[in-house]
Protein backbone atom coordinates (compact mmCIF):
# COMPACT_ATOMS: atom_id res chain seq x y z
CA UNK A 1 0.00 0.00 0.00
CA UNK A 2 1.46 3.61 -0.85
CA UNK A 3 2.30 5.97 2.23
CA UNK A 4 -0.76 8.63 0.37
CA UNK A 5 -3.40 5.86 1.22
CA UNK A 6 -2.78 4.94 4.60
CA UNK A 7 -5.86 6.16 7.03
CA UNK A 8 -4.11 7.87 10.21
CA UNK A 9 -6.47 9.49 12.89
CA UNK A 10 -4.60 11.53 15.37
CA UNK A 11 -5.84 12.76 18.60
CA UNK A 12 -5.54 15.60 20.87
CA UNK A 13 -5.60 19.37 20.72
CA UNK A 14 -3.57 22.22 21.21
CA UNK A 15 -0.45 23.11 19.38
CA UNK A 16 0.88 19.47 19.61
CA UNK A 17 -1.29 17.93 18.15
CA UNK A 18 -1.35 20.70 14.83
CA UNK A 19 2.13 20.49 15.08
CA UNK A 20 2.21 16.55 14.80
CA UNK A 21 -0.34 17.37 11.54
CA UNK A 22 2.66 19.75 9.62
CA UNK A 23 4.57 16.40 9.42
CA UNK A 24 1.62 13.88 8.65
CA UNK A 25 0.38 15.89 5.95
CA UNK A 26 3.14 15.53 3.62
CA UNK A 27 2.49 12.09 3.91
CA UNK A 28 -1.22 11.09 3.62
CA UNK A 29 -4.15 12.00 1.77
CA UNK A 30 -6.11 9.88 4.35
CA UNK A 31 -5.60 11.93 7.24
CA UNK A 32 -7.82 12.88 10.51
CA UNK A 33 -7.41 15.07 13.54
CA UNK A 34 -10.00 14.49 16.00
CA UNK A 35 -9.92 17.47 18.39
CA UNK A 36 -11.37 18.32 22.01
CA UNK A 37 -13.67 21.27 22.00
CA UNK A 38 -13.43 21.61 25.86
CA UNK A 39 -11.82 24.90 25.66
CA UNK A 40 -13.32 27.79 27.96
CA UNK A 41 -10.94 29.78 28.19
CA UNK A 42 -9.23 33.01 26.05
CA UNK A 43 -11.21 33.57 22.74
CA UNK A 44 -12.31 30.48 22.48
CA UNK A 45 -13.21 30.76 25.53
CA UNK A 46 -15.58 34.30 25.03
CA UNK A 47 -17.34 32.70 21.87
CA UNK A 48 -18.27 29.63 23.18
CA UNK A 49 -20.17 31.71 26.16
CA UNK A 50 -21.26 34.56 24.09
CA UNK A 51 -22.56 32.32 21.13
CA UNK A 52 -22.96 29.03 22.07
CA UNK A 53 -20.92 28.20 19.57
CA UNK A 54 -18.41 24.99 20.41
CA UNK A 55 -14.85 26.78 21.41
CA UNK A 56 -13.13 26.99 18.03
CA UNK A 57 -9.19 27.78 19.18
CA UNK A 58 -7.95 23.69 18.65
CA UNK A 59 -10.11 23.43 15.55
CA UNK A 60 -8.68 26.58 13.90
CA UNK A 61 -5.25 25.71 14.76
CA UNK A 62 -5.31 22.04 12.99
CA UNK A 63 -7.50 23.62 9.88
CA UNK A 64 -4.20 26.02 9.54
CA UNK A 65 -1.91 23.06 10.08
CA UNK A 66 -3.45 20.76 7.62
CA UNK A 67 -3.69 23.45 4.99
CA UNK A 68 -1.48 24.78 2.15
CA UNK A 69 -2.97 28.13 2.10
CA UNK A 70 -1.09 31.07 0.98
CA UNK A 71 1.09 32.38 4.30
CA UNK A 72 -0.08 35.99 4.22
CA UNK A 73 -3.55 34.27 4.52
CA UNK A 74 -2.31 31.37 7.67
CA UNK A 75 -1.00 34.39 9.42
CA UNK A 76 -4.84 36.41 9.17
CA UNK A 77 -6.36 33.11 10.09
CA UNK A 78 -4.11 33.24 13.40
CA UNK A 79 -4.34 37.18 13.70
CA UNK A 80 -4.97 38.21 16.97
CA UNK A 81 -6.48 41.98 17.12
CA UNK A 82 -4.83 43.75 19.38
CA UNK A 83 -7.43 47.15 20.29
CA UNK A 84 -11.07 47.39 21.20
CA UNK A 85 -13.81 44.38 21.86
CA UNK A 86 -12.07 42.21 19.42
CA UNK A 87 -9.00 42.50 21.38
CA UNK A 88 -7.02 39.21 21.43
CA UNK A 89 -9.54 37.14 19.75
CA UNK A 90 -8.30 35.90 16.03
CA UNK A 91 -9.82 36.45 12.73
CA UNK A 92 -9.40 32.74 12.26
CA UNK A 93 -11.97 31.91 15.46
CA UNK A 94 -14.31 35.08 14.13
CA UNK A 95 -14.06 33.31 10.48
CA UNK A 96 -15.49 30.36 12.03
CA UNK A 97 -18.41 31.99 13.93
CA UNK A 98 -19.40 33.54 11.27
CA UNK A 99 -19.98 30.05 8.96
CA UNK A 100 -21.48 28.72 12.39
CA UNK A 101 -23.93 31.61 12.13
CA UNK A 102 -24.48 30.98 8.31
CA UNK A 103 -24.91 27.29 8.14
CA UNK A 104 -25.96 26.65 12.00
CA UNK A 105 -24.15 23.46 12.90
CA UNK A 106 -20.47 23.68 13.68
CA UNK A 107 -19.50 20.50 11.78
CA UNK A 108 -20.76 21.96 8.86
CA UNK A 109 -18.89 25.49 9.40
CA UNK A 110 -15.37 23.56 9.52
CA UNK A 111 -16.77 21.64 6.60
CA UNK A 112 -16.91 24.62 4.60
CA UNK A 113 -13.94 26.30 5.90
CA UNK A 114 -11.96 23.56 4.76
CA UNK A 115 -12.80 23.81 1.49
CA UNK A 116 -12.27 26.92 1.36
CA UNK A 117 -8.40 27.25 2.43
CA UNK A 118 -7.06 23.99 0.83
CA UNK A 119 -7.27 21.38 4.04
CA UNK A 120 -5.41 18.24 3.66
CA UNK A 121 -7.39 15.61 5.29
CA UNK A 122 -10.11 15.85 7.88
CA UNK A 123 -10.61 18.06 11.31
CA UNK A 124 -13.36 16.71 13.11
CA UNK A 125 -14.71 17.78 16.77
CA UNK A 126 -14.72 15.05 19.18
CA UNK A 127 -18.29 15.75 20.36
CA UNK A 128 -20.94 18.11 19.37
CA UNK A 129 -22.27 18.68 22.72
CA UNK A 130 -21.65 21.36 24.82
CA UNK A 131 -19.04 20.01 27.57
CA UNK A 132 -17.31 20.92 30.62
CA UNK A 133 -14.15 18.93 32.09
CA UNK A 134 -14.68 18.26 35.74
CA UNK A 135 -11.04 17.35 37.81
CA UNK A 136 -11.03 15.54 41.00
CA UNK A 137 -7.94 16.74 42.98
CA UNK A 138 -6.00 14.40 45.36
CA UNK A 139 -6.67 17.08 47.68
CA UNK A 140 -10.24 16.23 47.99
CA UNK A 141 -11.06 19.68 45.99
CA UNK A 142 -12.77 19.75 42.55
CA UNK A 143 -12.13 22.45 39.47
CA UNK A 144 -15.02 22.96 37.07
CA UNK A 145 -13.52 24.27 33.77
CA UNK A 146 -10.74 23.28 31.62
CA UNK A 147 -9.18 26.89 32.22
CA UNK A 148 -10.00 26.51 35.65
CA UNK A 149 -7.97 22.74 36.47
CA UNK A 150 -4.08 23.78 36.45
CA UNK A 151 -4.35 27.44 37.85
CA UNK A 152 -6.25 25.50 40.82
CA UNK A 153 -3.36 22.95 40.98
CA UNK A 154 -0.70 25.06 41.19
CA UNK A 155 -2.53 27.38 43.80
CA UNK A 156 -3.61 24.33 46.08
CA UNK A 157 -0.41 22.67 45.22
CA UNK A 158 -2.23 19.13 44.42
CA UNK A 159 -2.54 16.89 41.35
CA UNK A 160 -5.00 15.67 39.39
CA UNK A 161 -6.98 12.41 40.70
CA UNK A 162 -9.43 12.06 37.79
CA UNK A 163 -10.73 13.93 34.85
CA UNK A 164 -15.13 13.95 34.01
CA UNK A 165 -17.12 15.52 32.04
CA UNK A 166 -20.16 17.28 32.38
CA UNK A 167 -22.67 15.94 30.85
CA UNK A 168 -21.00 12.28 31.74
CA UNK A 169 -21.78 10.75 28.49
CA UNK A 170 -21.74 13.03 25.88
CA UNK A 171 -22.36 11.56 21.88
CA UNK A 172 -19.44 11.47 19.84
CA UNK A 173 -19.49 13.26 16.70
CA UNK A 174 -20.48 10.25 14.49
CA UNK A 175 -17.72 11.26 11.67
CA UNK A 176 -15.16 10.80 14.58
CA UNK A 177 -16.06 7.45 14.79
CA UNK A 178 -16.42 6.50 11.23
CA UNK A 179 -12.65 7.79 10.58
CA UNK A 180 -11.79 5.96 13.93
CA UNK A 181 -13.04 2.33 12.74
CA UNK A 182 -11.31 3.49 9.41
CA UNK A 183 -8.10 3.73 10.53
CA UNK A 184 -4.84 1.33 10.52
CA UNK A 185 -2.60 3.34 12.29
CA UNK A 186 -4.43 5.53 15.88
CA UNK A 187 -2.32 8.67 17.29
CA UNK A 188 -2.82 9.56 20.67
CA UNK A 189 -1.16 12.39 21.29
CA UNK A 190 1.05 15.25 21.65
CA UNK A 191 -0.26 17.66 24.09
CA UNK A 192 -1.60 18.36 27.06
CA UNK A 193 -2.38 14.73 28.84
CA UNK A 194 -5.59 15.71 30.72
CA UNK A 195 -7.30 18.75 28.78
CA UNK A 196 -6.22 17.66 25.22
CA UNK A 197 -5.72 14.21 25.30
CA UNK A 198 -7.80 12.24 28.12
CA UNK A 199 -10.38 14.54 27.27
CA UNK A 200 -11.45 13.26 23.83
CA UNK A 201 -10.48 9.05 25.63
CA UNK A 202 -13.09 9.51 28.24
CA UNK A 203 -16.03 10.70 25.82
CA UNK A 204 -17.33 6.93 25.97
CA UNK A 205 -18.10 5.83 22.46
CA UNK A 206 -14.87 7.54 21.11
CA UNK A 207 -12.90 5.00 23.67
CA UNK A 208 -15.07 2.22 22.77
CA UNK A 209 -14.15 2.82 18.93
CA UNK A 210 -10.44 2.73 19.74
CA UNK A 211 -10.91 -0.51 21.72
CA UNK A 212 -12.67 -2.28 18.73
CA UNK A 213 -10.55 -0.92 16.55
CA UNK A 214 -7.52 -3.06 14.40
CA UNK A 215 -5.51 -0.21 14.36
CA UNK A 216 -1.77 0.38 15.82
CA UNK A 217 -2.83 2.36 18.68
CA UNK A 218 0.11 5.03 19.66
CA UNK A 219 0.62 7.28 22.54
CA UNK A 220 3.17 10.34 22.41
CA UNK A 221 4.49 11.01 25.17
CA UNK A 222 5.34 14.73 25.60
CA UNK A 223 9.09 15.66 25.75
CA UNK A 224 8.06 18.16 28.89
CA UNK A 225 5.74 18.39 31.48
CA UNK A 226 3.56 20.60 31.96
CA UNK A 227 2.75 22.40 35.24
CA UNK A 228 -0.80 22.56 36.79
CA UNK A 229 -1.11 19.05 35.05
CA UNK A 230 1.96 16.25 34.63
CA UNK A 231 4.29 17.76 37.42
CA UNK A 232 5.24 15.16 39.02
CA UNK A 233 4.98 12.47 35.86
CA UNK A 234 7.32 10.61 34.39
CA UNK A 235 6.46 8.70 31.30
CA UNK A 236 5.38 5.77 32.76
CA UNK A 237 2.91 7.74 34.54
CA UNK A 238 1.70 9.61 31.10
CA UNK A 239 0.86 5.94 30.31
CA UNK A 240 -0.53 4.70 33.27
CA UNK A 241 -3.09 8.05 33.48
CA UNK A 242 -4.48 7.19 30.27
CA UNK A 243 -5.36 3.55 31.53
CA UNK A 244 -6.58 4.74 34.42
CA UNK A 245 -8.91 6.48 32.59
CA UNK A 246 -9.67 4.01 30.36
CA UNK A 247 -9.47 0.96 31.96
CA UNK A 248 -9.01 -1.84 28.73
CA UNK A 249 -7.59 0.57 25.85
CA UNK A 250 -4.24 -1.68 24.60
CA UNK A 251 -1.44 0.86 23.74
CA UNK A 252 0.57 -0.90 20.86
CA UNK A 253 3.80 1.42 20.88
CA UNK A 254 5.16 4.27 23.15
CA UNK A 255 7.50 7.04 21.28
CA UNK A 256 9.55 8.79 23.73
CA UNK A 257 12.32 11.52 23.86
CA UNK A 258 15.53 10.46 24.37
CA UNK A 259 17.45 13.47 23.32
CA UNK A 260 19.34 15.48 26.04
CA UNK A 261 18.03 19.11 25.64
CA UNK A 262 20.63 22.02 26.33
CA UNK A 263 21.24 23.54 29.89
CA UNK A 264 20.19 27.14 28.39
CA UNK A 265 17.18 26.10 27.16
CA UNK A 266 16.17 24.14 30.52
CA UNK A 267 17.17 26.72 32.67
CA UNK A 268 14.49 28.80 30.97
CA UNK A 269 11.86 25.75 30.82
CA UNK A 270 12.68 25.68 34.50
CA UNK A 271 11.49 29.36 35.52
CA UNK A 272 8.05 27.94 34.09
CA UNK A 273 8.17 24.58 36.45
CA UNK A 274 8.55 22.57 33.69
CA UNK A 275 10.79 19.39 32.92
CA UNK A 276 11.86 17.02 31.02
CA UNK A 277 10.17 13.78 30.40
CA UNK A 278 12.55 10.70 30.06
CA UNK A 279 12.26 7.15 30.61
CA UNK A 280 15.07 5.16 32.83
CA UNK A 281 15.27 1.42 33.50
CA UNK A 282 12.46 1.15 35.96
CA UNK A 283 10.13 2.88 33.78
CA UNK A 284 11.10 0.73 30.78
CA UNK A 285 10.32 -2.26 32.45
CA UNK A 286 6.86 -1.05 33.68
CA UNK A 287 5.95 0.35 30.16
CA UNK A 288 7.18 -3.23 28.77
CA UNK A 289 4.58 -4.80 31.10
CA UNK A 290 1.99 -3.92 30.09
CA UNK A 291 2.60 -4.51 26.85
CA UNK A 292 3.91 -1.35 24.81
CA UNK A 293 6.81 -1.39 22.84
CA UNK A 294 8.82 1.42 23.67
CA UNK A 295 10.47 3.68 20.20
CA UNK A 296 13.59 5.92 21.48
CA UNK A 297 14.45 8.50 20.09
CA UNK A 298 16.07 11.85 19.35
CA UNK A 299 12.26 13.64 18.77
CA UNK A 300 13.26 17.37 19.89
CA UNK A 301 13.04 20.07 17.60
CA UNK A 302 13.62 23.55 18.98
CA UNK A 303 11.00 26.29 16.99
CA UNK A 304 12.00 29.73 15.87
CA UNK A 305 10.69 30.88 18.95
CA UNK A 306 12.96 28.99 20.95
CA UNK A 307 9.83 26.33 21.97
CA UNK A 308 10.49 22.84 22.47
CA UNK A 309 8.43 21.01 20.37
CA UNK A 310 8.56 17.42 18.75
CA UNK A 311 9.82 16.65 15.02
CA UNK A 312 7.01 16.08 13.34
CA UNK A 313 9.16 14.68 10.50
CA UNK A 314 10.56 12.42 12.19
CA UNK A 315 7.68 11.12 14.25
CA UNK A 316 5.96 10.82 10.53
CA UNK A 317 8.82 8.80 9.65
CA UNK A 318 8.77 7.16 12.92
CA UNK A 319 4.68 6.34 12.78
CA UNK A 320 5.14 4.90 8.65
CA UNK A 321 7.82 2.74 9.58
CA UNK A 322 5.43 1.45 11.95
CA UNK A 323 2.85 -0.13 9.25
Amino acid sequence: MDNKDLNIVVLGGGTGQGNLLRGLKKHTKSLSAIVTVADDGGGSGLIRAENRMLPPGDIRNCLVSLSDMDPIMEKLMDHRFESGSLKNQSFGNLFLLALYEIFGDFEKAVDHISGMIGVNGCVIPSTNEQIRLVAKLDNGSVAIGESNIAPTCITEKTFIKKLELIPSKPGASKKAIEKISEAEIIVIGPGSLYTSIIANLIIPEISEAIIKSKAKKVFICNIMSEEGETDRLDSYGHLEKIIDHVKTIKIDYMLINNKMIDNVILERYDKENKHPVYADDEQRVKIQELGVQIIEDNLLKVSGTGQIVHDSEKVAKILLDIL
